[in-house]
């Protein structure tokens, strides 16, 4: 999966010249029997290398470990701390900006990593500087337009719209199982204190049996048209 990272030469960026960067900030953990350890850091950098067909922007490699504590009781998931997550995130956009490059979108394919909206919030203090995306209701808009038949809430780890996306873009990845895989736990009022196996003993919260190629294809679609208002603020003059 090469063409997940870029190739491209600072000569190619000196002539893109582009003012906003994206930083794809996936995952190491758990995605039940069927999907990989990196199933958020694929999807993550898939957004970023899909906004980058259509926008001006300079796609950076992801961030392949970040927060996952609460998947911490199966093996293979490993985790940093907010805090170093923080650091790491800040430092890069603080370099970015000494090249010239003032914006910065993290591009977020794990929910769990909480700590990148107090980033975003407290960097565009004095004016937009780093965003999320795509933000809660790009995810929701993207459903619909999918058609996808589970809601945010039910399908929150390794369902429909995560095995669709892989589906549509990197089928070899997705094992068997996936058909046979749905779990509900709709009610999860202690998964910060918890975790995942409170709740779940495949680690799968959702219906990946839904999942389908043409799914994924239109969720990434939608995506795209959503980042356009995104980077019409981060441009915006001022």
């Amino acid at each position: 999966m090469l063409d997940l990272i870029t190739t491209a030469t600072s000569k190619d960026e000196a002539e893109r010249n582009a003012s906003v960067a994206l930083l794809p900030v996936g995952s190491f953990e758990q995605h039940g029997d069927f999907l990989p350890l990196a199933t958020d850091t694929i999807i993550a950098s898939v957004i970023a290398r899909e906004i980058a067909k259509t926008y001006p922007v300079f796609v950076l490699p992801p961030i392949t470990i970040s927060c996952s504590h609460e998947h911490a009781a199966w093996r293979g998931t490993v985790s940093i701390s907010a805090r170093t997550l923080h650091q790491v995130v800040t430092d890069i956009a603080d370099s970015l900006a000494a090249s010239g490059v003032h914006r910065l979108v993290l591009i977020s394919g794990h929910g769990g990593n909480y700590i990148l909206s107090n980033v975003a919030q407290e960097a565009s203090v004095e004016g937009p500087r780093i965003a999320v995306y795509p933000h809660v209701s790009d995810w929701d808009r993207a459903r619909t337009h999918a058609g996808l038949e589970s809601g945010r809430h039910e399908d929150m780890h390794a369902g429909e719209i995560e095995t669709s996306i892989l589906l549509a873009t990197y089928p070899e990845i997705v094992r068997q199982g996936n058909e046979t895989a749905d779990w509900t736990a709709d009610e999860r009022p202690h998964l910060l204190t918890l975790g995942m196996t409170a709740y779940t003993k495949s680690g799968v919260i959702g219906r990946p049996s839904l999942g389908n190629s043409n799914k994924g294809a239109r969720v990434l679609a939608s995506l795209m048209q959503s980042f356009e208002s995104l980077l019409a603020v981060l441009e915006r003059p001022g």
